[in-house]
């Protein structure tokens, strides 16, 4: 997620590469990495921390550097769980919080990484295209 991040315009962190109803950089960012948070804690601890998700769809930043001022945290959180001490039981139950269905801690770890790996690639994927774009217009 960094390296589509990095050195990257305001406009770019801000574009909606088809449209209204696709997501920037930006968003990207903070929605993977505070859905990581949320499905690691819920793996890793069996609770969920705070999160509002539907600002995170709303996210405009005015620089990278506002943006990784939001998203690094994010990451240090993360570390923090995926570092914990203890021993991880993947069979552990969990209760997903979206629907209060019972998961294993094993697929909320899995789902994480999953999660993040899609919006990682939406991520990528977004900065080839502007950067394709900026190339043909240079």
């Amino acid at each position: 997620m960094r390296r589509a991040i990095v050195g990257a315009s305001p406009e770019l962190l801000n574009w909606r590469p088809a449209g209204d109803d696709t997501n920037p950089l930006a968003v990207l960012a903070i929605h993977a990495l505070s859905s990581t948070r949320w499905w690691l804690s819920v793996a890793i601890t069996g609770v969920a921390p705070e999160r509002d998700r539907p600002a995170e769809f709303r996210t405009t930043v005015s620089s990278a550097e506002e943006l990784r001022s939001v998203a690094d945290p994010l990451s240090a959180e993360c570390r923090m769980l995926l570092e914990a001490q203890g021993v991880f039981d993947p069979s552990a139950p969990r209760t997903d919080p979206r629907d209060g269905t019972t998961v294993t801690a094993a697929w909320a770890l899995i789902h994480a990484v999953e999660h993040l790996q899609e919006h990682v690639a939406h991520a990528e994927l977004t900065r080839q295209v502007w950067d394709h774009a900026e190339a043909r217009n240079d």
